[in-house]
């Protein structure tokens, strides 16, 4: 399996945190995980479960798509999904929670 180089998604990710986030960006722990299954969930099957939310397309045909879980007391954590270039989830990762990103 081809690696994503962590530089280059991190540079990635850290462009889109200037723009407000799209609808279906922001949704439950519980729903992600189970809509995000590693060799099973697809492309088409996440967005119809959670939503359009920003996301990364890399040239190998990688894909990184990012949604922030709600963890309370105003805390959001960020929710990483990595799909390979046929569409399946390769990985998922979820961040420490910390105050929501705006577009300020």
């Amino acid at each position: 399996m081809r690696r994503v180089p962590h530089l280059a998604l991190a540079l990635s990710l850290g462009a889109c945190a200037g723009t407000p986030p799209p609808p279906g960006t922001q949704v439950e722990q519980a729903r992600l995980a189970a809509a995000t299954v590693p060799g099973q969930a697809t492309r088409a099957s996440v967005l119809a479960a959670l939503g359009p939310t920003r996301s990364i397309a890399f040239d190998s045909g990688y894909q990184v798509w990012l949604y922030q879980a709600p963890q309370g007391n105003g805390l959001f954590s960020e929710y990483v999904v990595l799909f390979d270039p046929s569409g399946v989830v390769s990985k998922t990762r979820q961040g420490a929670p910390a105050p929501a990103k705006s577009g300020k």
